[in-house]
């Protein structure tokens, strides 16, 4: 997969009971402070995983980090990320958490997100707004131009409206 022109491998594999057990991620040219970085943030994962450390509680803090590389991926369900931890963490929420546990971490597919947002523009169209779904703690990617106009006006309300987060 690619963020941006930088390239990257991402191998995950399952024990016999089909859940995570290690993750090993491969980035730029072996022996760069980059590669390093990410050869161990794959080593802390993977050890957390062995010791039964639930996915959700491993990739919570990597969610949402921000540093280069970041912006465009070659993925069709993370259009865009903040950074490569972002990234992996993202990934390895889609594959391998059931939906709910994504759901509370903010994690959607693009089409889960689309769906989201054509729920809540729905309902706000037949007067229900204060049944609008929940929105996650944090704000999720949006690459269509509606939807992230729609996205960039409430970030504005909040902002304006006082509201601490």
């Amino acid at each position: 997969m690619t963020i941006g022109p930088e390239r990257f491998s991402l191998t995950a594999n399952q024990r016999e009971d089909g859940s995570l057990c290690e993750v090993f991620i491969y980035w730029g040219k072996h022996g760069t402070s980059s590669a390093g970085l990410m050869a161990t943030y794959a080593v802390a994962l993977s050890t957390g995983l062995q010791h039964r450390v639930p996915l959700a509680d491993l990739i919570r803090p990597g969610l949402d980090q921000y540093f280069l590389p970041n912006g465009h991926t070659d993925d069709p369900d993370i259009p865009r990320v903040r950074s490569a931890v972002d990234y992996l963490a993202r990934r390895l929420a889609i594959d391998w958490l059931p939906y709910p546990e994504r759901a509370a971490l903010g994690v959607y597919t693009l089409t889960e997100r689309v769906r989201r947002w054509e729920l809540a523009a729905g309902l706000r169209a037949l007067g229900l707004a204060h049944l609008s779904i929940r929105r996650a703690s944090r704000p999720a990617l949006i690459t269509s131009s509606t939807s992230r106009m729609v996205a960039v006006k409430s970030r504005r309300i909040a902002a304006s409206s006082g509201s601490a987060s």
